[in-house]
């Protein structure tokens, strides 16, 4: 039986280098028998956290604020591995993205002692340029306080318009780390 992915899209260009990298992947992992739900963040409307303290209370809609998050947390919480996709903005992952998965510790909330849902991940980037340090250092040590498992990284560097990834290795190597999930 294949594992459930949901891929959050932090990218606000549906067609862009990052979502052909998502596509590459998805395409992988449903070809080896898996589900895939993916989100593209910047077509949501989704708020910021108001660090509130206020969410765990409803398992259905753990946060207090109510907006697209709703449509992420049932497929998160029974998710085996969760993608974050994001291109690289000012050396990090985008606000969008950002902003969704800090809206993820509503359903931390539901636990008596704040434990977020044990997952896999895996971290898949694009760039103009080849900065990725900040952003493997903000995704490892997410892993770590989570303990959660990191599956892999993609991180594709040298491109910026629309459609320069079309030649680049990382889409074959996304495609395969989506084939190898099983």
């Amino acid at each position: 039986m294949g594992k459930k992915i949901v891929i959050l899209n932090g990218s606000p260009r549906k067609t862009g280098n990052t979502a052909a990298l998502t596509a590459a992947f998805t395409k992988g992992a449903k070809g080896a028998g898996n589900t895939v739900t993916e989100f593209f963040l910047g077509e949501m409307k989704i708020n910021g956290c108001k660090g509130c303290f206020g969410g765990g209370k409803n398992p259905e809609s753990p946060c207090v604020q109510k907006d697209d998050m709703d449509r992420i947390y049932p497929i998160y919480k029974t998710a085996d591995i969760v993608v974050l996709a994001s291109p690289l903005y000012y050396w990090t992952v985008s606000g969008q993205l950002k902003t969704a998965f800090d809206r993820l510790f509503a359903v931390a909330e539901c636990d008596p002692d704040y434990r977020n849902p044990v997952k896999e991940s895996i971290l898949i980037m694009a760039a103009e340029g080849h900065g990725f340090e900040e952003s493997e250092y903000w995704y490892d040590r997410l892993e770590k306080h989570l303990g959660w498992k990191s599956l892999g990284k993609i991180l594709c560097g040298g491109v910026m318009a629309i459609g320069d990834i079309k030649e680049k290795k990382e889409l074959t190597d996304a495609y395969d780390l989506g084939k190898s999930i099983n």
